[in-house]
């Protein structure tokens, strides 16, 4: 039996992966820093995780697996390295779990969790069995892996540090290319390449499908098809010169609880109805339906499956109400999503208030687009920052939210997050949304906020 050693086992793509390897019959194992949701529930499904950090939890005999978050200095890195145990990164681990499918790779600088979701949920529903490995939960299909028996697999493929180039996916669906992670990259040249060597991984015969709504996505399509890779696009715009089709979306028809619109590509419209709100994730529905038709689902059947798409953890995710005010948790940690979200919140709230809670993540990413940053957030009426988020980074001098909040006229800044959660709900008026928004540790803030409305009804 094959035996594997999660590192960090914790993390939203590391667990996915680990569930899916044991799922496959692998005896695996993990650690991380500390207990949480998802290494309890881990252990419930037989898995042996340990909380800390230990060279004792390391089995000899495992193939040990890491992500990029993971330094050399980690113990149980450094002894697996002296022992001469495999090292595998999680992406590599990813498609070993993937071998013998039709792999789908969604890639793009945001967007392609709730894509890969999309094109998960709906092929559930329509009886093909896929697997997936997802960055987040999956509402209404269960988590954010799983290992069915058809023979598609869904994987949301991570640029941030080139892991993606480990696939070599039969369908590859970029949402955009716009510059992020520049500090593993360097340059927007150098991120674009990036992506080109991705599309250079499709298997022979594959597709390339890419949102023409993105100027570098455009750019990337027009150089696959230069190099002989098949190319479609998607998008509310026009299509790429030499993609072999363009699937169109038409006009977004808004509702209080959902959005639909139209597709056509070139066989006549058909209409997306979604129930969760936001034009991006029409747009996102889009690209789902442009997967699916591509993997031999009906047009009109792959537009009525994504009905049932219910949305994913952490994007635009209703954590509660209290005094007539709605507390929303959203993962935007980049200035273009920053953006979509807070237009979708105007389209829930109507003329209510619209208060921001932002946790800015990595001090490299504050630093590089402190001003877009300001832009996007001032679509808020109040913004409040509570300190970076540095995740794998260190802090750097000089380096903090007031980068942001000094770019916006009214903003506060509270380093302590669970401070700034009080100080946004006591500015959130009856009617409005109090929105927690980052990419790390604030989530845990809607309840901070919940708890402050109860204490000032009280």
């Amino acid at each position: 039996m094959n035996a594997y050693h999660f590192i960090g086992i914790g993390g939203a793509g590391m667990s996915v992966v680990a569930e899916l390897l044991a799922d496959e019959g692998a005896r695996v194992s993990g650690s991380d820093a500390k207990a949480s949701q998802v290494t309890r529930r881990l252990a419930e499904e037989g898995l042996a995780v340990a909380v800390g950090h230990d060279a004792a939890n390391v089995p000899p005999e495992a193939t040990v697996v890491v992500s990029s978050a993971i330094r050399e200095s980690n113990p149980e890195l450094a002894v697996a390295r002296r022992r001469g145990q495999r090292i595998l990164h999680r992406s590599q681990a990813l498609a070993l779990a993937a071998a013998g499918r039709d792999f789908v790779a969604v890639a793009g600088a945001h967007g392609k969790t709730t894509t890969s979701a999309m094109i998960a949920t709906a092929l559930s529903g329509l009886g093909l069995d896929p697997s997936w490995a997802i960055g987040g939960t999956v509402m209404g299909v269960g988590g954010g892996g799983r290992l069915g028996g058809g023979r598609i697999f869904v994987a949301e493929a991570d640029e941030s540090d080139a892991s993606f180039l480990n696939y070599a996916p039969r369908l590859a669906l970029v949402t955009n290319v716009e510059p992020d992670h520049l500090d593993h990259y360097g340059s927007r040249e150098a991120f674009e390449e990036a992506f080109a060597d991705f599309a250079r991984r499709i298997v022979p015969g594959g597709l390339l499908v890419v949102c023409a709504d993105s100027d570098g996505a455009r750019r990337l399509a027009a150089q696959a098809v230069s190099e002989g890779i098949r190319a479609v696009s998607y998008g509310r715009g026009q299509g790429v010169d030499g993609v072999e089709r363009h699937v169109r979306l038409g006009a977004a028809d808004r509702g209080p609880s959902g959005i639909s619109g139209e597709v056509d590509d070139g066989d006549g419209a058909v209409t997306i109805e979604l129930g969760v709100v936001g034009e991006h994730n029409l747009l996102n529905a889009a690209g789902a339906w442009t997967a699916g038709v591509e993997l031999g689902v009906g047009r009109r059947e792959m537009a009525a499956a994504l009905a049932g798409f219910a949305g994913t953890g952490r994007r635009f995710e209703l954590r509660g109400v209290a005094s007539g005010v709605r507390v929303v948790d959203d993962y935007a940690h980049h200035p273009t999503e920053v953006e979509a979200t807070l237009r979708t919140a105007r389209d829930v709230v109507g003329d209510g208030a619209v208060r921001v809670l932002f946790q800015p993540h990595l001090y490299s990413r504050t630093r590089i687009f402190a001003q877009r940053f300001a832009q996007a957030l001032s679509g808020a009426d109040h913004v409040v920052l509570a300190g970076i988020y540095g995740a794998r980074e260190d802090p750097e001098p000089g380096v903090d939210s007031s980068l942001i909040s000094s770019r916006i006229e009214g903003a506060s800044y509270v380093e302590d997050m669970h401070e700034a959660a009080r100080l946004a709900a006591s500015l959130t008026p009856e009617g409005g949304v109090c929105l927690t928004m980052g990419a790390g540790s604030i989530t845990r803030c809607a309840s901070d906020v919940l708890d402050e409305w109860k204490r000032m009804e009280a």
